[in-house]
């Protein structure tokens, strides 16, 4: 189901009109009905090639925390796997030997006690895995509440407002009352002490974002895990974390291997993360991981007879490509750890010149500088009144930038800012590129005797 349409209702209705240097004059291609006849090759696909150049550049889209460029080599290696259906894994079984290896090598980078036996899989994306950890925490808590003989009809899940939207949707879907810490003041996520005044013998988790959307910044997982400790000595409940690493665990085990908040902590009992952002691999893959076997209920996994074999599966989908996770893989192999810390510690560096070059600007005020993800954000200095961030953005659009511009959630739905993603493919170059068209648009922005978009005109980032 189409849930809007781009253009209006009598634009969407014009039919194509084929160009005449393809020798077939005059005719025409519906837009939104199956042709009545076949067409060549080279038709279909210039017709569509077309279009989609009014697409952004996405080498461009410092908005997007998904992956934009990839080697040929693991491009290749995708090309050749688009046909492999990674359920069918009694006919792929290497297909599914490596995802079982990306697995343990995750189990081991995440410090799960006994890698070689870590129990995780492969998804579609960090939405789906967080979803999976989200129905292992409430079915344990559920079965505890039984076991225990209490009602067990009213779940909820203590997170940050800065959660990204899977949560709402995991909550939504599975009857979950969210609990939200509200940003305040100079806070822009959840700390230990707001997450405790939230949780009860109802709470099925906690939830620490290592890597918030919003501003890059790192939740305190371990002060969190402290904090669950001192209540379960108080009170006796026993509440787990599930650390949504979607960004984060790609890059904290690289550049902040000091940094506690995976599975050396006692109390994280699993943990997300997305493939397809910092783990270097285009659109398509996510990863879950439990701690052990014993943090994923079994009446959860379904053995399913498909083809012949019959084999495990906790999945929201069924059918899904194996490409993705092959090159993971091949990142894996490719890259190894000094490579990943390599990449990652380029990225962090990048972002944290650019953001000190901003701001030297003059009207801008960091808010993160890029020390955690290699991520910032920026608002203008509340002197500025004659313009907004989303002037800044619509300006830098211009010259192929997309760089959103957002107001941040409760309480704070006052701060308007402008956010940074800076990936694999973001060069020093690319960054001064930047910094020009910036500086470029500042003295038209300066002349302005008052702000052209507002929050409503916002595109880029919800």
């Amino acid at each position: 189901m189409a849930l809007r349409h781009p253009m209006g209702p009598e634009e969407t209705q014009k039919d194509f009109s084929v160009s005449p240097i393809f020798g077939i004059e005059g005719s025409t291609i519906p837009r939104h009905q199956m042709p009545e006849r076949e067409m060549e090759p080279r038709v279909a696909y210039q017709v569509i090639h077309d279009e989609l150049m009014l697409d952004g550049n996405a080498r461009l889209n410092l908005a997007t925390f998904v992956t934009t460029w990839m080697e040929p080599e693991g491009q290749l290696l995708m090309a050749q796997c688009f046909d492999k259906n990674m359920i069918d894994k009694d006919e792929y079984p290497q297909t599914a030997e490596i995802e079982m290896r990306c697995v343990n090598m995750l189990g081991r980078l995440w410090n799960a006690p006994d890698a070689a036996e870590a129990t995780g899989c492969s998804t579609t994306g960090s939405s789906e895995a967080a979803m999976l950890g989200g129905l292992a925490l409430k079915r344990r808590w559920q079965k505890a509440r039984k076991a225990a003989g209490k009602p067990a009809d009213k779940p909820n899940l203590v997170m940050g407002i800065n959660v990204q939207i899977c949560w709402e949707k995991f909550a939504n879907y599975w009857d979950v009352e969210m609990r939200l810490v509200p940003m305040e003041g100079d806070r822009f996520h959840m700390t230990a002490d707001e997450a405790v005044k939230l949780c009860d013998e109802n709470t099925i988790g906690v939830v620490a974002i290592l890597g918030s959307t919003f501003d890059g910044s790192y939740e305190p997982v371990k002060e969190i895990c402290e904090a669950l400790d001192r209540l379960k000595a108080e009170s006796g409940l026993d509440i787990p974390v599930h650390v949504d690493g979607a960004s984060g665990a790609f890059v904290a085990p690289f550049l902040d291997p000091e940094l506690e908040w995976d599975f050396r902590l006692d109390r994280v009992a699993s943990i997300n993360a997305s493939g397809h952002k910092y783990g270097l691999v285009y659109p398509g893959v996510g990863w879950v991981v439990w701690r052990d076997s014993g943090a994923l209920p079994e009446d959860l996994i379904f053995w399913v007879n498909y083809l012949g074999d019959n084999m495990p599966t906790f999945a929201l989908n069924f059918s899904r490509p194996g490409a993705q996770v092959v090159a993971q893989y091949y990142n894996f192999l490719r890259l190894g750890f000094e490579g990943y810390r390599a990449v990652h510690g380029y990225s962090r560096e990048v972002a944290m010149r650019l953001s000190g070059e901003i701001e030297k600007l003059g009207p801008f005020e960091l808010i993160t500088r890029g020390d955690e993800l290699p991520v910032f954000a920026f608002k203008l200095k509340d002197e500025v009144d004659n313009y907004t961030v989303f002037d800044v953005s619509n300006a830098l659009r211009e010259r192929g930038w997309l760089v959103p511009a957002y107001t941040f959630p409760a309480n704070r739905t006052d701060l308007a800012a402008l956010r940074v993603v800076v990936k694999r493919d973001f060069s020093h170059d690319l960054a001064d590129m930047l910094l020009n068209d910036l500086r470029a648009a500042l003295p038209r922005l300066a002349k302005q005797p008052e702000p052209v978009h507002g929050a409503e005109a916002a595109s880029g980032f919800h």
